[in-house]
């Protein structure tokens, strides 16, 4: 029998479950979850800094953390993909009249991308 590997199935399942948070939000299916966290200080900037944040870790270690030198700076390519994703998710907002555009919900997204991108595990 063959076993699924975890560098495709841990970023293909968080994503999903990014995707139905969002999916949600859009919606303004603003359940139990979305309640709570608003009731927390900051809780939605941290939510935006932890979610995107363990997205970035899953998929750079997906891929392998494969890194490219950009602008001087080495930057892990899994970081920069869930960055595009942040942007273009929160550019989106603009759109939506259940959601808002925040540039501060990116800059949390940004600041969850870098902690968690110094995490490596696994490295083969």
């Amino acid at each position: 029998m063959k076993t699924i590997n975890p560098r495709i199935i841990l970023p293909l399942s968080f994503f999903i479950f990014i995707s139905f948070i969002i999916y949600l939000a859009d919606s303004a299916d603003h359940n139990f979850a979305f309640r709570l966290i608003g009731q927390i200080p900051y809780g939605d900037k941290l939510m935006h800094a932890l979610l995107y944040g363990v997205m970035a870790l899953f998929l750079n270690y997906g891929l392998n953390f494969k890194s490219k030198n950009i602008f001087g700076f080495n930057m892990q390519v899994g970081a920069l993909i869930v960055l595009t994703f942040a942007g273009l998710e929160e550019i989106t907002q603009y759109w939506l009249p259940s959601r808002t555009c925040d540039m501060f919900d990116f800059v949390a997204d940004t600041v969850g991308v870098i902690l968690f991108s110094f995490i490596k595990w696994g490295r083969s």
